[in-house]
C-alpha cells in the first residue's frame, strides 16, 4: 500500500487523534481526583483504587485483542475501542456513586488499549522500512494531547469537574468521524504468509511468562487486595501456563524479545509512573515560584511532542538502540537534577528530563517491529501491555518510599530537637507489597498548629525531592541494558530491521 496516499494519512491521522483521546483520559482524570474524593466522600483507599483502575484494563485488553486482531479484524476492534471511549466518558459525565468512577474508569481504560492494540499495528503495516521514525511520530499524541488536556484543565479551574471530563467527546467524535469507513492495512505477518501459530512462537514460553506473571500480581494487589507475598503467589501459575504455551508452540520465545518486556518495566515507571507524580512532586518548588505545578508536566508533554515528530533522522544517524541508551543517560541527569532544582533551575532540569524520556516508548515499539515482525501484532502490543502491568507497581513504589522518607525524617528532626511529631502525625502501621509503612494522619495534620504544619509540609518537601533522585534509578537501570544490547548485536554484525526476506 501507498503510505502517503490521502486515504493513508487520513487513517494515520485517525490513529493519532485516538491516541490523543487516551492522554485526554489519563490527565484529565489525575486533575478531578481531588474534586471527586470531595464530592462522594473518597477514602484514601478509593482514590487509590479508581486511579488504579486505570491502567491494568489496559493492558488485559491489549493482551486479548492482541491475539485475535488479525483474525476479527482491525475495523472491528477499532469500532469498539470507540464505543468503549463515548461508553465510559457518559458514566463518569453523570456518575453519582464511587462504584460509577470505578467503573467508568475501568472501562476508559479498556479502550485505551484496544485503541492501542491497533494503531501500532497499523502504523507498522503502512511503513515497514520506516518502523522507528513512525511509530514515534504516532504516539507524539499521547504527550500532545496531555499538554493540550493539561493546559485546558489549568484554565478551567474553576469549572465543574463534568465539565472537564465532557470535553474527552471532542477528541473521541473527531477519530471516530476519521476512522469511519477507513480500509485498514494488512499486518505484515498476514502479507508475508508467516503463520499464526509461528507468530506466538516467537512470543513463545518467555512472553506468556511475563505477561500471565505480571497479570497475576496485578491480580493479587488490584482485585485479592494481597500484599504479603503479591510477587511470590503468581511464580507458579504463571510458571504451569507458560511452560504449557511453550510446549503447545514448541518454542521457548525470543531471548532478546524476554530482555526487552524486562526494560519496560523501569522505561514505563521512567516516563508514565513519574508524569503521574511529577505535579505532586513539584508542587513545593513550583509552589514558591507562584506558579502551578501542572506547567512542569505540560512543559515536558511539549517538548516530547515536537521532538517525537523529528525523531526520524536521530534514528538514521545514532540507531535504535543509540537513540534509546542516550535518552536513558539524560533521563538519570534529569531527575537527578530535579530533585535538587530550585526556582529558576527547575526549567532547565525539566528540559532535560523532558527530552530523555522522549522516544522510551516508540522506539521500544520499533525495535520490537523491526528485530521480530514475525511476532506480529503479538510480540508488538504486548511490549506495551507489560510495561502498562509493571506501571502499576512502580507508581506504589514511588509513593511508599514518600511516606517511609517522610516518617524517617520526623524520627530523626524528633531525636534532634526533643520534638514528637512522629509520634503526634504519623498513623498506624500499614501493610505494602514494599513492606510496612507509616503515613502521615491527614486528619491529626489538618487539626495541627500552623508551625507544626509548615514543620510537616518542610519535611514531605524533601521526600517528595528524595522520590525524584531514587526514581533515576531506573533510567540508570535502562541505560546499563541497552549498552548491553548494543554489544551484543555489535557481535552479531550489528542491528538492522528485519524483513521478511531476511528474518
Amino acid at each position: 500500500m501507498n503510505p502517503d496516499s490521502p486515504r493513508n494519512s487520513r487513517l494515520f491521522w485517525g490513529c493519532f487523534i485516538a491516541l490523543v483521546t487516551c492522554a485526554f483520559g489519563f490527565v484529565v482524570r489525575a486533575q478531578v481526583i481531588g474534586e471527586w474524593q470531595t464530592e462522594f466522600n473518597l477514602s484514601e483507599t478509593q482514590k487509590g483504587d479508581i486511579l488504579g483502575v486505570g491502567f491494568w484494563p489496559f493492558a488485559f485488553s491489549i493482551f486479548v485483542f492482541s491475539f485475535i486482531i488479525d483474525k476479527v479484524g482491525y475495523g472491528r476492534v477499532a469500532a469498539f475501542g470507540f464505543l468503549c471511549h463515548l461508553v465510559s466518558t457518559v458514566m463518569l459525565v453523570t456518575a453519582k456513586n464511587a462504584a460509577q468512577l470505578y467503573w467508568g474508569t475501568f472501562i476508559f481504560a479498556l479502550s485505551n488499549g484496544t485503541v492501542e492494540s491497533y494503531i501500532n499495528a497499523a502504523v507498522a503495516a503502512m511503513y515497514p522500512r520506516e518502523k522507528t521514525k513512525w511509530l514515534n511520530i504516532l504516539h507524539a499524541a499521547w504527550p500532545g494531547g496531555i499538554a493540550l488536556a493539561g493546559v485546558i484543565g489549568i484554565g478551567l479551574s474553576g469549572w465543574s469537574w463534568q465539565t472537564k471530563i465532557a470535553l474527552t467527546f471532542l477528541p473521541t467524535v473527531v477519530y471516530g468521524l476519521l476512522l469511519v469507513g477507513q480500509k485498514f492495512p494488512i499486518s505484515e505477518r498476514v502479507a508475508a504468509g508467516v503463520s499464526y501459530r509461528e507468530m506466538l512462537a516467537d512470543f513463545g514460553a518467555l512472553g506468556m511468562f511475563a505477561a500471565t506473571y505480571l497479570i497475576g500480581v496485578q491480580v493479587c494487589e488490584g482485585i485479592l487486595h494481597l500484599t504479603a507475598g503479591q510477587f511470590l503467589w503468581p511464580l507458579l501459575p504463571a510458571t504451569i501456563l507458560a511452560g504449557a504455551f511453550g510446549l503447545g508452540v514448541r518454542s521457548l520465545g525470543q531471548p532478546v524479545y524476554f530482555f526487552l518486556l524486562l526494560i519496560m518495566l523501569p522505561l514505563a515507571t521512567t516516563e508514565l509512573g513519574v508524569d503521574s507524580w511529577i505535579t505532586e512532586l513539584m508542587g513545593p518548588e513550583m509552589g514558591a515560584l507562584g506558579l502551578n505545578a501542572g506547567w512542569v508536566l505540560v512543559y515536558t508533554a511539549t517538548i516530547m511532542t515536537v521532538l517525537r515528530f523529528f525523531a526520524g533522522p536521530l534514528v538514521h544517524k545514532l540507531s535504535p538502540l543509540g537513540l534509546l541508551a542516550c535518552c536513558a543517560a539524560l533521563a538519570v541527569i534529569g531527575l537527578l537534577t530535579l530533585s535538587r532544582a530550585a526556582g529558576a533551575t527547575i526549567l532547565i532540569a525539566a528540559t532535560l528530563y523532558g527530552v530523555g524520556k522522549t522516544f522510551f516508548w516508540p522506539t521500544m515499539l520499533g525495535v520490537v517491529a523491526e528485530r521480530f515482525p514475525r511476532g506480529g501484532v503479538l510480540t508488538l502490543n504486548c511490549i506495551g501491555g507489560v510495561g502498562m502491568l509493571g506501571l502499576s507497581v512502580g507508581m506504589v513504589f514511588l509513593g511508599n518510599i514518600q511516606d517511609k522518607r517522610v516518617a524517617a525524617d520526623l524520627v530523626a528532626r524528633d531525636h534532634a530537637g526533643g520534638s514528637v511529631l512522629a509520634a503526634t502525625y504519623l498513623g498506624a502501621e500499614k501493610a505494602s507489597v514494599f513492606g510496612t509503612y507509616r503515613a502521615l494522619d491527614q486528619a491529626k495534620l489538618k487539626a495541627a498548629p500552623a508551625a507544626d504544619q509548615q514543620t510537616v509540609a518542610a519535611v514531605q518537601a524533601g521526600a517528595k525531592k528524595n522520590a525524584l533522585s531514587t526514581a533515576a534509578l531506573f533510567p540508570a537501570i535502562m541505560l546499563a541494558c541497552y549498552l548491553a544490547l548494543i554489544l551484543h548485536f555489535k557481535s552479531r554484525a550489528g542491528y538492522r530491521n528485519e524483513e521478511f526476506g531476511n528474518a
